[in-house]
C-alpha cells in the first residue's frame, strides 16, 4: 500500500511573537540601564543616552560634547625682571631694618641667650626661651617680660608684614584642669604673645598663632639644657606678602 503523503507543513503565524519578545527584552533591558545611570553626572548620561538612541536607530555616533572650562585671567600686573629684583632688594633691607630693631630693644636678653634673632629667606625669627615668659606649667605672661615684648610690639605695629607665634614644650607631660597636654599649652602662651601685641597696636588681622607641644625640638629631650631650650616662643615675620587665592568657577555639566 502507498504511503500517504506527508502533509506539508502549515505557515506558523505566531513567529512574530519571538521577535516582539526580543524587543520586549531589549526595551526592558534599556530602561534597566537607564535606571541604573539616573544618578551619574548630566553631561555623562546625556552622552550615553545619545550613543544607545543612535545604536538602536543604526545612526553613525556623534562626537562627544566638551565641556567649556572658563579660562582664569592673573588680572595682576606683570613684574620684569629688573623690578622683581629691586623690590626683592627692598624686602631683604626692611627685614633686615625690622631684625636690626629687634636686636636693638632684646639685647640684653640677647646677650644673657634668652632671646635669639635670626634672618631667612622667609623672614625673621625671634625665638624667646620660656622660662622668660611663663612660670612652669603656666601660659600667663610674666611682669618683667610684658616690657620685652611691649618693645618688640612697637617695632612691629607700624608694619604690614604677616606675623606668625608659635608656641613649642619640652616632652614632660602635663594633665591639669586648664591644659589637658602640651597642646592647649603651647597653643595658650602663644595666644598670651599674641593678645599682648594686640593690646599694644599690632593688628590682630596680621597674626596667627600655632600651638606644636613637644614637636620640632631644637634640642634633646634627654637633658634638662635641652629641655629648657625646647620650651620656647618664636616670632616670625614672614617676609613675604600673603599669597592672593582666585576660586576657579566650576562649570554647569
Amino acid at each position: 500500500m502507498a504511503r500517504k503523503k506527508r502533509e506539508e507543513d502549515r505557515d506558523n503565524h505566531e513567529r512574530w511573537m519571538i521577535s516582539y519578545s526580543d524587543f520586549i527584552t531589549l526595551l526592558f533591558a534599556f530602561f534597566v540601564v537607564m535606571y541604573a545611570t539616573s544618578s551619574v553626572n548630566e553631561g555623562k548620561y546625556r552622552v550615553f543616552g545619545d550613543s544607545l538612541s543612535n545604536a538602536f536607530l543604526n545612526k553613525p555616533a556623534e562626537p562627544p560634547r566638551t565641556e567649556k572650562i572658563p579660562l582664569v585671567v592673573d588680572k595682576r600686573p606683570v613684574v620684569s625682571e629688573s623690578e622683581r629684583k629691586i623690590l626683592e632688594q627692598q624686602r631683604r633691607e626692611r627685614m633686615q631694618s625690622i631684625a636690626q630693631d629687634i636686636l636693638s630693644v632684646m639685647s640684653p636678653l640677647v646677650k644673657v641667650g634668652k632671646v635669639k634673632v635670626m634672618q631667612s629667606n622667609v623672614g625673621v625669627t625671634v625665638e624667646i626661651n620660656a622660662s622668660l615668659l611663663f612660670k612652669s606649667g603656666q601660659a600667663v605672661l610674666e611682669p618683667e617680660s610684658v616690657k620685652a615684648l611691649q618693645a618688640v610690639a612697637e617695632v612691629l605695629k607700624n608694619d604690614t608684614h604677616d606675623i606668625q607665634v608659635k608656641g613649642y614644650t619640652d616632652n614632660t607631660p602635663i594633665g591639669t584642669s586648664y591644659f589637658p597636654s602640651n597642646w592647649e599649652l603651647s597653643s595658650a602662651r602663644a595666644s598670651s604673645v599674641v593678645r599682648l601685641f594686640a593690646q599694644n597696636g599690632v593688628d590682630p588681622a596680621r597674626m596667627v598663632v600655632e600651638g606644636y607641644a613637644e614637636n620640632q625640638p631644637v634640642d634633646s629631650n634627654d637633658t634638662a639644657d635641652g629641655r629648657s631650650r625646647n620650651r620656647r616662643v618664636t616670632i616670625m615675620i614672614l617676609a613675604a606678602a600673603p599669597e592672593h587665592v582666585t576660586d576657579i568657577p566650576v562649570s554647569e555639566q
